[in-house]
């Protein structure tokens, strides 16, 4: 399972008490310094606790990892995405600086982070909490798209229902997405993603929701798409790409912001609903495994 450093500072610090007493000045130590416990290798790690690096290992077992480095790699990957920022932008202009080639591969990446900026930017605090409030309040959320971006919709609903159980992609089966409102109303909410040229099929599903008193969330390049779609929350999102379709970096960074707060929100109950999820899929082969090597019997 790909566990976050505060999932696995959670999980040690219910840990904790029952550890023998090595385990417990290393759990202790990565709760405290998780940075510094991203950064260095096992052997220095081991020296600042004042203990073997056997005991890091079995503390990373004991958490469900294979080893050492397995343990670690989370706290190692945070450490790089949130410095990010600090690395300042001479990488992209060490590729304005090459050919025509990578002069192009510059000019995309700076429309890709402009995307996300604009679109971040535009997704107010106060909009953003109305429809966490929709969602979580919600017998039911259904996530509609079609073509291209049907793409984000299923992730949204493949990764959102582990946060909530009543969120599900609609339609569920070859049909429109209509068959599965039929019995929808206000106890229940729709998040539409639609861009320009706007699905019909899309347009017409928000239509409908309204008409059943759904709350409606959309999710587009513009809160005015056409007549009869009146959104309850409206995320307005940038689709400039240097290509000839919609680029959906800024819609889907949107998506992963609404992602976060659903968790964040569901607290122990959304975390044990996705480890049942994830010992599901284990208990069933889902993942690939790389097979163990024998082991030889020594003459």
């Amino acid at each position: 399972m790909n566990s976050t450093p505060t999932q696995i500072i959670d999980h040690l610090r219910q840990e904790i008490e029952q550890m023998p007493a090595a385990l417990q000045a290393a759990a202790k130590y990565i709760i405290d310094y998780p940075g510094d416990f991203g950064l260095d290798p096992i052997r220095t790690t081991a020296t600042r606790i004042g203990v073997s690096s056997n005991v890091l290992v079995r503390l990373a077992q004991r958490m469900g990892f294979d080893g050492f480095e397995a343990f670690r790699t989370p706290f190692r990957n945070a450490l790089v995405t949130d410095r990010e920022s600090d690395l300042g932008q001479d990488w992209l202009t060490a590729l304005q600086s090459e050919d025509a080639f990578g002069t192009f591969q510059a000019k995309l990446v700076q429309n890709e982070q402009n995307v996300v900026t604009r679109s971040l930017r535009l997704m107010k605090p106060d909009k953003v909490r109305e429809a966490i409030q929709y969602l979580t309040t919600s017998r039911r959320c259904f996530v509609t798209a079609t073509r291209a971006s049907y793409a984000l919709a299923y992730y949204f609903s493949y990764t959102g229902r582990m946060a909530h159980p009543g969120i599900q992609l609609a339609p569920r089966h070859v049909g429109s997405a209509t068959d599965d409102l039929l019995d929808a109303d206000h106890r229940d909410s729709l998040i539409a993603i639609t861009v320009h040229p706007y699905s019909a099929d899309t347009i017409q599903s928000m239509r409908f929701a309204k008409q059943q008193g759904l709350r409606l969330i959309l999710i587009s390049d513009s809160d005015v798409i056409a007549p009869g779609v009146e959104p309850d929350v409206a995320f307005t999102v940038s689709t400039r790409a240097l290509h000839p379709f919609s680029c959906f970096t800024g819609a889907m960074a949107v998506l992963e912001c609404l992602l976060g707060h659903l968790f964040d929100v569901g607290g122990d109950a959304a975390r044990q609903r996705l480890e049942a999820y994830q010992k599901a899929r284990e208990d069933t082969g889902a993942y690939w495994q790389p097979s163990k090597t024998p082991r030889l019997r020594r003459t």
